[in-house]
């Protein structure tokens, strides 16, 4: 770091008296075996372990962009960078700075490197708040390796980051931080001195509740662990009930077992209040898995079946709008995926409902399943390869793009199933449609009639 007086004296201020920073500064690690998660990143040989080592040679250390929810790690990384790395350390917040201020840290680093052979580090935070203009004005810098550039940012840098930056540097993706990742850096401060020194003690339930909060965010754990451990000595207590986490960050213990009855039984009550049309109730079951904290892919994977399951062809919009929520809250996390999530909810139970499409393919597999399958007619059969044709193979089958109205009549199922009618469209939204298109094509086929499967 290159520190001016002010941040001087506030570094002075916390090394005299360390409960003058949060929690969350204190406990930040100070060498890469200290970091909780992450660890596909830390490998030997990886990016990051290179320029902690201050690894030479050919091929020097990448400039990195760090991208990942917040609360995962990456200013912490940086951190451990500038405190291990034998280079000067330059730090910039996107929030703050300028070109100005990004153009007289190259221009030093450029002394730096020419005068004295010191290699410059540049962490830059939040680089997505800059402008494509603020961004091109570190090309230089990257490309000729006038400083090494840590980025950090939430966002999506396909979107967010100019393609010659992203080029230039190595995408380093952040994990959300596991349960019990942030069960270790919690015991870990609450003993370490750096920490709360054991002053208190922190109960399962109390703990489990926490992790619940926390939703894989490292920052708002150890923020609302301090809070609570705050409250707990106001009051000459030894120990964090989940009382006081709950007065503390005024969110409620919500009972759910995320590998037990309560996970089953919410998801149970959401996936059947959408199939009911209860849009209250949805959004109720809905944020109860939420403030459990409930892995927001696992919600948007039911969602996913829920839209084939239960509505079809009634709202054939029903399934790509689950599978777009899906795909967003798989690239924003919580809390942001809240928003998707509802709103996906709440299209999906006041969509039309039908399960023609569920119960169609369930009586197409169970005749399978009693061995009425048979050879599949020869007309239909591929005559691509040499001697198809001396087999029958493709033989009198009619093209249906030469026929008026693009239905040929002809056999396509088996003889075992000929007969059999597997898809029954109700008359519920869109797939009124799709009933009267099928009662159409089944009297060109010449299979208006026979037995239904049911």
């Amino acid at each position: 770091m290159e520190p001016d007086l002010f941040t001087a004296a506030a570094e002075d201020r916390q090394e005299k008296d360390p409960s003058s920073s949060p929690l969350a500064v204190r406990m930040r690690p100070r060498v890469l075996d200290e970091v909780v998660g992450q660890q596909h990143l830390l490998k030997p040989g990886s990016p990051l372990r290179r320029l902690v080592e201050g690894s030479g040679g050919p091929a020097g250390a990448s400039s990195v962009i760090l991208w990942g929810p917040p609360g995962t790690g990456k200013t912490t990384l940086a951190y451990v960078v500038s405190k291990a790395t034998n280079k000067r350390f330059v730090e910039l917040s996107a929030i703050t700075a300028g070109v100005k201020e990004v153009r007289a840290v190259i221009e030093s680093a450029r002394r730096a490197t020419g005068g004295f052979g010191k290699e410059t580090v540049l962490f830059l935070d939040e680089i997505h708040r800059f402008s494509k203009a603020q961004q091109d004005s570190l090309l230089p810098a990257v490309e000729n390796r006038w400083v090494t550039l840590i980025a950090a940012t939430t966002e999506n840098p396909y979107f967010s980051i100019i393609s010659p930056l992203l080029s230039r540097s190595l995408l380093l993706t952040l994990e959300p931080l596991t349960d019990d990742d942030l069960r270790d850096l919690l015991r870990r401060a609450l003993t370490d001195e750096r920490g709360l020194g054991g002053a208190v003690t922190l109960p399962e339930d109390a703990e489990a509740h926490l992790l619940r909060i926390a939703g894989g965010d490292a920052r708002r754990a150890l923020t609302a662990l301090e809070a609570a451990a705050g409250a707990a000595l106001a009051t000459h207590e030894a120990e964090i009930t989940l009382e006081t986490v709950e007065a503390t960050v005024d969110r409620a213990a919500v009972k759910y077992d995320r590998d037990g009855d309560q996970h089953y039984d919410v998801a149970s009550a959401l996936i059947k209040s959408i199939r009911g049309s209860d849009v209250d109730a949805a959004l109720h079951y809905l944020a109860r898995m939420i403030e459990a904290g409930e892995d927001p892919r696992f919600i948007a994977r039911r969602l996913m079946i829920s839209a084939s399951e239960d509505i079809g062809l009634a709202d054939p919009t029903a399934l790509p709008t689950a599978v777009a929520a899906a795909q967003a809250v798989a690239m924003i996390g919580f809390p942001e995926a809240a928003l998707t999530l509802s709103h996906a909810t709440i299209a999906l139970t006041l969509a039309p409902k039908s399960n023609a499409a569920t119960l169609a393919i369930f009586a197409a597999q169970e005749d399978v399943r009693k061995g009425l399958a048979g050879p599949v007619p020869a007309h239909l059969r591929d005559g691509h390869y040499k001697g198809a044709a001396k087999l029958g193979h493709a033989q009198g089958y009619v093209y249906p793009h030469d026929v008026q109205g693009g239905i040929a009549a002809q056999q396509y199922a088996p003889d075992a199933v000929s007969d059999r009618l597997y898809y029954t469209p109700t008359r519920h939204g869109a797939e009124a449609r799709y009933a009267d298109v099928v009662e159409r094509v089944r009297e060109r086929l010449g299979r208006g009639g026979g037995a239904d499967p049911s």
